[in-house]
Protein backbone atom coordinates (compact mmCIF):
# COMPACT_ATOMS: atom_id res chain seq x y z
CA UNK A 1 0.00 0.00 0.00
CA UNK A 2 0.94 3.80 -1.11
CA UNK A 3 2.41 5.76 2.00
CA UNK A 4 -0.37 7.91 3.34
CA UNK A 5 0.27 11.97 2.49
CA UNK A 6 -0.08 14.36 4.96
CA UNK A 7 -2.02 17.69 4.26
CA UNK A 8 -1.42 21.15 6.52
CA UNK A 9 -3.58 23.80 6.42
CA UNK A 10 -1.75 26.62 6.00
CA UNK A 11 -4.31 29.15 4.44
CA UNK A 12 -5.08 30.86 7.25
CA UNK A 13 -1.14 31.99 8.18
CA UNK A 14 -1.05 35.40 8.94
CA UNK A 15 -4.63 36.42 9.73
CA UNK A 16 -4.72 35.43 13.44
CA UNK A 17 -5.37 37.90 16.05
CA UNK A 18 -1.35 37.92 16.57
CA UNK A 19 -0.16 38.00 13.37
CA UNK A 20 2.23 35.68 11.73
CA UNK A 21 3.93 33.68 13.69
CA UNK A 22 4.49 30.32 11.66
CA UNK A 23 7.74 30.95 10.99
CA UNK A 24 8.99 32.30 14.32
CA UNK A 25 11.35 29.74 15.69
CA UNK A 26 10.37 27.64 18.73
CA UNK A 27 13.88 24.94 18.57
CA UNK A 28 17.86 25.96 19.23
CA UNK A 29 18.42 25.31 15.26
CA UNK A 30 15.82 27.56 14.25
CA UNK A 31 13.27 25.13 13.46
CA UNK A 32 9.60 26.06 13.68
CA UNK A 33 6.81 24.48 14.20
CA UNK A 34 5.79 23.16 11.06
CA UNK A 35 9.34 21.55 10.98
CA UNK A 36 8.85 19.54 13.88
CA UNK A 37 5.69 18.46 12.32
CA UNK A 38 7.59 17.09 9.23
CA UNK A 39 10.38 15.90 10.69
CA UNK A 40 7.43 13.40 12.85
CA UNK A 41 5.59 12.96 9.81
CA UNK A 42 8.38 11.52 7.43
CA UNK A 43 9.55 9.30 10.54
CA UNK A 44 6.45 8.37 10.96
CA UNK A 45 6.47 7.10 7.04
CA UNK A 46 4.07 9.77 5.51
CA UNK A 47 5.46 10.43 2.15
CA UNK A 48 3.97 13.47 0.27
CA UNK A 49 3.26 16.54 1.82
CA UNK A 50 1.17 18.81 0.95
CA UNK A 51 0.21 22.43 2.14
CA UNK A 52 -2.83 24.58 1.96
CA UNK A 53 -2.05 28.13 1.00
CA UNK A 54 -3.25 31.33 -0.38
CA UNK A 55 -1.82 32.53 -3.77
CA UNK A 56 -0.91 36.01 -1.95
CA UNK A 57 1.38 33.83 0.53
CA UNK A 58 2.70 32.13 -1.80
CA UNK A 59 6.14 33.62 -2.66
CA UNK A 60 7.15 34.32 1.37
CA UNK A 61 6.13 30.29 1.95
CA UNK A 62 8.46 28.71 -0.56
CA UNK A 63 10.93 31.00 0.30
CA UNK A 64 11.26 29.99 3.43
CA UNK A 65 10.72 26.19 2.97
CA UNK A 66 13.49 26.28 0.32
CA UNK A 67 15.77 28.36 2.48
CA UNK A 68 15.22 25.25 5.23
CA UNK A 69 15.12 22.28 3.12
CA UNK A 70 16.88 23.62 -0.07
CA UNK A 71 16.72 20.95 -2.69
CA UNK A 72 15.03 18.38 -0.66
CA UNK A 73 11.97 21.15 -0.60
CA UNK A 74 9.44 18.82 -2.47
CA UNK A 75 6.24 19.83 -1.28
CA UNK A 76 3.32 20.12 -3.37
CA UNK A 77 0.63 23.07 -3.03
CA UNK A 78 -3.15 23.62 -3.39
CA UNK A 79 -4.44 26.95 -3.02
CA UNK A 80 -7.72 27.81 -1.09
CA UNK A 81 -9.26 30.95 -2.68
CA UNK A 82 -12.33 32.68 -2.23
CA UNK A 83 -14.55 32.16 -5.40
CA UNK A 84 -13.68 28.22 -5.37
CA UNK A 85 -16.47 27.60 -5.02
CA UNK A 86 -19.00 24.61 -5.94
CA UNK A 87 -21.11 25.34 -9.53
CA UNK A 88 -24.08 27.68 -8.91
CA UNK A 89 -22.42 29.29 -6.02
CA UNK A 90 -20.73 32.89 -5.84
CA UNK A 91 -18.72 34.49 -3.01
CA UNK A 92 -20.96 37.62 -1.64
CA UNK A 93 -20.27 41.36 -2.50
CA UNK A 94 -17.72 42.81 0.28
CA UNK A 95 -16.39 38.92 1.43
CA UNK A 96 -12.99 38.64 2.68
CA UNK A 97 -13.01 36.17 5.19
CA UNK A 98 -11.80 32.43 4.10
CA UNK A 99 -14.94 29.68 4.20
CA UNK A 100 -13.00 27.32 7.09
CA UNK A 101 -11.06 24.30 7.28
CA UNK A 102 -13.49 22.22 5.32
CA UNK A 103 -13.47 24.56 1.91
CA UNK A 104 -9.37 23.64 3.07
CA UNK A 105 -9.68 20.48 2.71
CA UNK A 106 -11.89 20.27 -0.44
CA UNK A 107 -9.47 22.08 -2.29
CA UNK A 108 -7.31 19.69 -2.39
CA UNK A 109 -9.80 17.24 -3.78
CA UNK A 110 -8.16 16.48 -7.14
CA UNK A 111 -4.64 16.40 -6.20
CA UNK A 112 -5.12 13.25 -3.38
CA UNK A 113 -5.89 9.32 -4.40
CA UNK A 114 -4.53 7.67 -1.59
CA UNK A 115 -5.25 7.69 2.47
CA UNK A 116 -4.14 11.31 4.25
CA UNK A 117 -3.89 13.10 7.56
CA UNK A 118 -4.60 16.58 8.15
CA UNK A 119 -3.13 18.98 10.46
CA UNK A 120 -3.16 22.61 11.66
CA UNK A 121 0.07 24.46 10.47
CA UNK A 122 1.09 26.03 13.46
CA UNK A 123 -0.23 23.14 15.77
CA UNK A 124 2.46 20.57 17.73
CA UNK A 125 0.82 17.10 18.09
CA UNK A 126 3.59 15.03 18.88
CA UNK A 127 5.46 12.01 17.03
CA UNK A 128 3.41 9.52 18.53
CA UNK A 129 0.30 10.91 17.14
CA UNK A 130 1.65 10.80 13.26
CA UNK A 131 2.77 7.09 14.44
CA UNK A 132 -0.55 5.87 15.53
CA UNK A 133 -2.36 7.96 12.73
CA UNK A 134 0.16 6.53 10.51
CA UNK A 135 -0.63 3.01 11.24
CA UNK A 136 -4.19 3.86 10.82
CA UNK A 137 -3.95 5.09 7.30
CA UNK A 138 -1.53 2.25 6.28
CA UNK A 139 -4.26 -0.66 7.99
CA UNK A 140 -6.01 -0.60 4.36
CA UNK A 141 -9.60 0.58 7.00
CA UNK A 142 -12.10 2.31 5.59
CA UNK A 143 -12.76 4.39 8.28
CA UNK A 144 -11.80 7.70 8.86
CA UNK A 145 -9.81 8.85 12.30
CA UNK A 146 -8.92 11.56 14.54
CA UNK A 147 -6.02 11.76 17.37
CA UNK A 148 -7.89 11.88 20.68
CA UNK A 149 -5.55 13.64 23.10
CA UNK A 150 -6.50 14.19 26.61
CA UNK A 151 -7.55 17.58 27.33
CA UNK A 152 -5.50 18.48 30.53
CA UNK A 153 -2.30 18.04 28.10
CA UNK A 154 -3.68 21.00 25.40
CA UNK A 155 -4.09 23.23 28.02
CA UNK A 156 -2.43 26.56 28.32
CA UNK A 157 -1.43 27.41 32.20
CA UNK A 158 -3.48 30.62 32.08
CA UNK A 159 -6.36 31.87 29.49
CA UNK A 160 -9.39 30.38 27.49
CA UNK A 161 -9.28 27.97 24.69
CA UNK A 162 -11.70 26.48 22.47
CA UNK A 163 -12.11 22.55 22.63
CA UNK A 164 -13.90 19.96 20.82
CA UNK A 165 -14.68 17.57 23.10
CA UNK A 166 -15.30 13.57 21.79
CA UNK A 167 -17.95 11.48 22.86
CA UNK A 168 -16.19 7.94 22.40
CA UNK A 169 -18.24 4.90 22.28
CA UNK A 170 -17.39 1.76 23.90
CA UNK A 171 -16.01 0.06 20.32
CA UNK A 172 -13.69 3.08 20.27
CA UNK A 173 -15.51 4.85 17.38
CA UNK A 174 -16.57 8.72 17.74
CA UNK A 175 -20.11 9.13 18.28
CA UNK A 176 -20.65 13.01 18.73
CA UNK A 177 -18.29 15.85 18.99
CA UNK A 178 -19.21 18.80 20.51
CA UNK A 179 -17.36 22.44 21.09
CA UNK A 180 -16.52 24.02 24.11
CA UNK A 181 -15.68 28.17 23.64
CA UNK A 182 -14.64 29.14 26.78
CA UNK A 183 -12.40 26.08 28.38
CA UNK A 184 -9.47 27.16 31.32
CA UNK A 185 -7.32 24.88 33.27
CA UNK A 186 -7.87 25.16 36.87
CA UNK A 187 -6.17 23.15 39.78
CA UNK A 188 -5.38 19.83 37.25
CA UNK A 189 -8.85 20.36 36.18
CA UNK A 190 -10.74 22.66 34.00
CA UNK A 191 -14.04 24.68 33.59
CA UNK A 192 -16.25 25.58 31.24
CA UNK A 193 -17.74 29.01 30.86
CA UNK A 194 -21.09 28.90 28.73
CA UNK A 195 -22.41 32.14 26.78
CA UNK A 196 -24.93 32.51 29.62
CA UNK A 197 -22.14 32.35 32.27
CA UNK A 198 -22.52 28.92 33.62
CA UNK A 199 -19.59 27.00 34.76
CA UNK A 200 -19.43 23.41 33.92
CA UNK A 201 -16.30 21.64 36.15
CA UNK A 202 -14.51 18.92 33.90
CA UNK A 203 -12.32 16.54 35.30
CA UNK A 204 -9.03 17.12 32.57
CA UNK A 205 -9.46 13.40 31.17
CA UNK A 206 -11.98 14.01 28.59
CA UNK A 207 -10.92 12.98 24.91
CA UNK A 208 -10.20 15.95 22.69
CA UNK A 209 -9.80 16.36 19.09
CA UNK A 210 -7.60 19.20 17.89
CA UNK A 211 -7.85 19.03 14.43
CA UNK A 212 -5.86 15.73 13.48
CA UNK A 213 -7.99 13.68 11.11
CA UNK A 214 -6.81 10.55 9.28
CA UNK A 215 -9.22 10.31 5.62
CA UNK A 216 -9.54 8.47 2.82
CA UNK A 217 -10.59 10.34 -0.40
CA UNK A 218 -14.38 9.25 -0.65
CA UNK A 219 -14.42 11.74 2.27
CA UNK A 220 -14.38 14.53 -0.21
CA UNK A 221 -17.66 14.32 -1.79
CA UNK A 222 -19.14 13.45 1.31
CA UNK A 223 -18.15 17.02 2.69
CA UNK A 224 -18.80 18.50 -0.45
CA UNK A 225 -22.29 18.08 0.35
CA UNK A 226 -22.02 19.27 3.38
CA UNK A 227 -20.28 22.40 2.40
CA UNK A 228 -22.77 23.07 -0.29
CA UNK A 229 -25.72 22.78 2.67
CA UNK A 230 -23.12 25.45 4.38
CA UNK A 231 -23.64 27.98 1.63
CA UNK A 232 -27.19 27.17 1.32
CA UNK A 233 -27.56 28.57 4.55
CA UNK A 234 -25.29 31.23 4.83
CA UNK A 235 -25.57 32.46 1.28
CA UNK A 236 -25.13 36.32 1.69
CA UNK A 237 -22.68 35.56 4.87
CA UNK A 238 -19.61 37.84 4.97
CA UNK A 239 -18.09 35.75 8.13
CA UNK A 240 -19.64 32.60 8.24
CA UNK A 241 -17.09 29.95 8.20
CA UNK A 242 -17.69 26.01 8.34
CA UNK A 243 -14.98 24.26 9.90
CA UNK A 244 -13.77 20.59 9.79
CA UNK A 245 -14.99 19.51 13.26
CA UNK A 246 -18.51 20.77 12.43
CA UNK A 247 -18.17 18.97 8.79
CA UNK A 248 -16.89 15.51 10.37
CA UNK A 249 -19.61 16.02 13.45
CA UNK A 250 -22.44 16.07 11.01
CA UNK A 251 -21.48 12.88 9.16
CA UNK A 252 -20.73 11.02 11.96
CA UNK A 253 -24.42 12.07 13.45
CA UNK A 254 -25.98 11.07 10.21
CA UNK A 255 -24.73 7.85 10.01
CA UNK A 256 -22.43 8.29 6.99
CA UNK A 257 -19.31 7.64 8.18
CA UNK A 258 -17.41 5.59 11.14
CA UNK A 259 -14.41 7.89 12.46
CA UNK A 260 -12.21 6.13 14.72
CA UNK A 261 -10.81 7.83 17.97
CA UNK A 262 -6.95 7.53 17.96
CA UNK A 263 -5.93 7.60 21.88
CA UNK A 264 -2.50 9.50 22.14
CA UNK A 265 -0.91 10.89 25.34
CA UNK A 266 1.06 13.10 24.23
CA UNK A 267 1.28 17.04 24.88
CA UNK A 268 -0.21 19.49 22.29
CA UNK A 269 0.71 22.75 21.86
CA UNK A 270 -0.08 25.53 19.42
CA UNK A 271 1.23 29.28 18.51
CA UNK A 272 -1.40 31.33 17.51
CA UNK A 273 -1.20 33.90 20.15
CA UNK A 274 1.79 35.56 20.94
CA UNK A 275 1.58 34.12 24.60
CA UNK A 276 1.77 30.73 23.21
CA UNK A 277 4.99 31.11 21.91
CA UNK A 278 7.09 31.46 25.02
CA UNK A 279 5.33 27.83 25.98
CA UNK A 280 6.16 26.45 22.45
CA UNK A 281 9.43 27.34 23.03
CA UNK A 282 10.25 25.43 26.82
CA UNK A 283 8.21 22.69 25.67
CA UNK A 284 10.30 21.79 22.71
CA UNK A 285 13.33 22.31 25.22
CA UNK A 286 12.37 20.07 27.49
CA UNK A 287 11.54 17.62 24.61
CA UNK A 288 14.78 17.64 23.19
CA UNK A 289 16.76 17.24 27.19
CA UNK A 290 14.19 14.05 27.76
CA UNK A 291 15.69 12.21 24.05
CA UNK A 292 12.86 12.82 22.11
CA UNK A 293 14.59 15.02 19.27
CA UNK A 294 18.15 16.10 18.53
CA UNK A 295 18.97 19.79 19.26
CA UNK A 296 19.19 20.28 14.88
CA UNK A 297 16.51 18.69 12.85
CA UNK A 298 17.72 16.87 10.24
Amino acid sequence: MAAPSLLILAAGMGSRSSGNRLFDPVGPGGETMVDYSIYDARRAGFGRILFVIRHEIELQFRERLSKRYGKYANFEYVYQELAKLPAAFHVPHGREKPWGTTHALLVAAETLQEPFAVINVDDFYGAESYRVMALHLQSGSPDYATVGFVLRNTLPEIGLVARAVCQVGSDGYLTSLAELKNVERESGHAINVDSESNETRLTGDEIISMNMWGFTPKVFPQLEDRFREFLKRNQGSLTAEFFLPVAVNELVTGGTARVRVLRCADSWFGVPYCGDHTRAVHSIRQLIEAGYYPRKLA
